[in-house]
């Protein structure tokens, strides 16, 4: 993956990078106030020679003085040294234990010794490192001694008495909260490649890349009201969604335009990618551009247009297909512009015969023949072959991806079974997409905040209800209803 991958699975993610990074603060947090406060008390000594002769000597005497700091420094630790601290102050701990609470160090080209004594109390801390430095320099002193009566050559002065600390050296919780958020980040930088690396959903654009060099004619963002207002005419005219429309609208005009055939089938890998909302909102959309239109319901197994539109579905396509009525007198008007909807008719138990006969292809026919655009709904092309089927028989086919709705060997799977049948694939239009972050398809328009509800396009109630539910015309003409038969 390149660095753009990284950035976009990064943005993507950034709740639970976010998440993580605050689990890592507060387990930090937790880790300070949990662990019982340690103080650390010091003292210093200087290692001296006694002696008064030349500068040769002194030089003599501080290069020998060097040399057995290291070792004193080591003695610290030692039982010689531990075991009369224990004594005087009364510590009921051994002289390993207590080892382990005192530590002694000395920097080099240097005569000073650091002594350091950790405990829960700070006035006992100041207490051990005290005694311990009075308890060193009496074992150097007893240790250096050449005989009983003769004084040590060496001579070790406290020259930093210990006192209490007033703030505890540990827990650092600066340190611990730094580590923490870090731990939680790289944490949640990990879950967040390994959750992109094992999600094969398509989320947007970029994974649609990893598998199909397919044309994008265009994006349709997430509205929460799409679903209880799904059509185009419901939404304002410079609303994202109109215009996402029209965008589609105009590459499907540039990606069809070397096609003799004038349908176009609309379809998905899955239901629920909402491939009969994009069905028909384009073929609304592009009668509002000026063209003659007709959406046919091809959905035979869960048809859809009739309801979003209102309109009766009980006669269409099916009842076309095996010769029960005309085409003419199926097709029935919708809205102000020039748009005409075959339904499904009743649904057949045969519905991937109906549309791979003879009969589907010449109705087909017969509408590139009376209009400038047809627009078929198809069912998905995974579940059932139908799609697949009808596919062969029109000039192109536009495949609906919904965001999140849809994995990748899926949607690889679809574009195999259109190449399979040899099927013309125009582009694709990816559905559901969020609003914003990496995956967004977006845009913001002038005049979407001046929109008022009354400038909105509203299709009379007439237009919307062209088949009453008494006896009409299109009843009669239709189901051969006669006077005589009332």
């Amino acid at each position: 993956m390149e660095l753009s991958d990284y950035l976009r699975i990064l943005r993507r993610s950034w709740l639970l990078i976010t998440a993580c990074a605050l689990v890592g603060l507060l387990l930090g947090a937790v880790a300070s106030f949990a662990v019982r406060p340690t103080y650390t008390a010091q003292t210093k000594l200087f290692v001296a020679i006694q002696s008064s002769g030349s500068v040769q000597d002194l030089q003599q005497g501080n290069t020998f003085t060097q040399a057995r700091v290291q070792s004193y420094v080591e003695t610290v630790t030692e039982p010689v040294v531990l075991q009369p601290v224990i004594e005087s102050l009364g510590l009921d701990v051994t002289a390993g234990q207590l080892a382990n609470s005192v530590s002694a160090s000395a920097d080099l080209n240097t005569v000073i010794i650091t002594i350091a004594a950790e405990d829960s109390s700070p006035v006992q801390a100041a207490a051990i490192a005290q005694a311990t430095a009075d308890s060193l320099v009496q074992s150097v002193s007893d240790l250096e001694s050449t005989s009983d009566e003769s004084d040590s050559p060496v001579n070790l002065t406290v020259i930093t008495p210990a006192t209490a600390p007033s703030q505890p050296s540990a827990p650092n919780t600066r340190l611990n909260l730094a580590l923490g958020l870090l731990v939680g980040l790289a944490l949640g930088v990990g879950a967040a490649v390994l959750r992109a690396i094992l999600d094969t959903r398509v989320r947007g654009e970029s994974d649609l890349r990893r598998i199909s060099d397919a044309a994008l004619l265009g994006g349709i963002s997430f509205d929460a009201d799409a679903q209880k207002k799904p059509l185009l005419t419901q939404a304002p005219p410079q609303s994202p969604r109109a215009e996402s429309f029209r965008q589609i609208r105009t590459n499907l005009q540039f990606a069809h335009v070397s096609h003799k055939s004038k349908s176009v089938l609309v379809t998905s890998s899955l239901p629920g990618e909402g491939k009969t909302t994009t069905a028909t909102n384009l073929a609304i959309a592009i009668a509002q551009g000026g063209q003659s239109v007709v959406l046919v319901d091809a959905d035979l197994r869960r048809p859809r247009v009739d309801e979003y539109l209102g309109l009766e579905r009980n006669a269409g396509l099916t009842t076309a297909l095996i010769g029960r009525a005309d085409l003419e007198d199926l097709l029935q008007p919708w809205g102000t512009d020039e748009l005409y909807v075959l339904t499904a008719g009743q649904i057949p138990p045969n519905p991937s015969e109906l549309l791979g006969s003879e009969a589907m292809k010449e109705l087909i026919t017969r509408l590139e023949r009376k209009f400038d655009a047809v627009i078929i709904d198809a069912p998905p092309l995974l579940p059932v072959t139908d799609a697949a089927v009808l596919a062969q028989q029109v000039g192109g086919v536009v495949l609906v991806v919904g965001s999140s709705k849809v994995k990748l060997p899926d949607l690889q799977k679809s574009l195999g079974n259109l190449e399979m049948v040899g099927a013309d694939l125009l582009g694709v239009v990816i559905n559901l997409l969020p609003s914003k972050g990496p995956d967004a398809y977006a845009y913001s328009y002038y005049s979407y905040a001046s929109v008022s509800e009354p400038e909105t396009r509203k299709v009379p109630a007439a237009a919307k209800r062209p088949v009453p539910s008494n006896n009409s015309d299109f009843d009669a003409r239709v189901f051969g209803l006669q006077s005589q038969d009332k």
